[in-house]
């Protein structure tokens, strides 16, 4: 009998911390680390860091700089940002417009979004319900065309 390929003896692994990562941070608004993740699932801290770097190597979720911790689980980001985003009774953070708006589609849920300007850091409110932005006016300006996020995603 053949042993099967180490990436093939992770993908249940991966699986299992992508899907408790991702139902955490919609439950409770708050991206968890690797050791609550461990935690949460019986694993070693050892084994969920490896997984979480090859989920950040597969773009499914972006790591700090140097570090396993989690920055992002998009649309759910790790940390504050200007971004805030109320829907179904909890605060979240996104990245960036594209994710805050990512946050009311991931959840299934009305949404207020408040975040600056960016070009003049004035205060701007985007209203999702229905699945629709309600209210909201502006633009939103990609900076980096969407082919090329990847290349510095902290940048962009």
């Amino acid at each position: 009998m053949s042993t099967p390929p180490a990436d093939l003896g992770h993908a249940a692994l991966d699986r299992e911390v992508r899907l408790h990562l991702f139902r955490a941070a919609a439950a409770t608004g708050e991206v968890p680390q690797p050791p609550e993740i461990a935690r949460a699932l019986g694993r070693t801290e050892s084994e969920v860091r490896a997984a979480v770097q090859r989920l950040a190597a597969g773009r499914v979720l972006i790591t700090a700089p140097n570090s396993d911790n989690i920055w992002a689980a998009n649309p759910f980001c790790a940390v504050p940002s200007g971004y805030r985003v109320l829907a179904a009774g909890r605060r979240y953070w996104g990245i960036c417009a594209w994710d805050a708006l990512g946050v009311a589609a991931a959840l299934g849920s009305d949404a207020v979004v408040t975040a600056p300007c960016a070009d003049c850091g004035a205060p701007m409110r985007l209203e999702v319900e229905g699945g629709r932005l309600a209210q909201g006016e502006g633009v939103v300006h990609f900076a980096v065309p969407a082919r090329r996020w990847w290349e510095n995603i902290g940048f962009t």
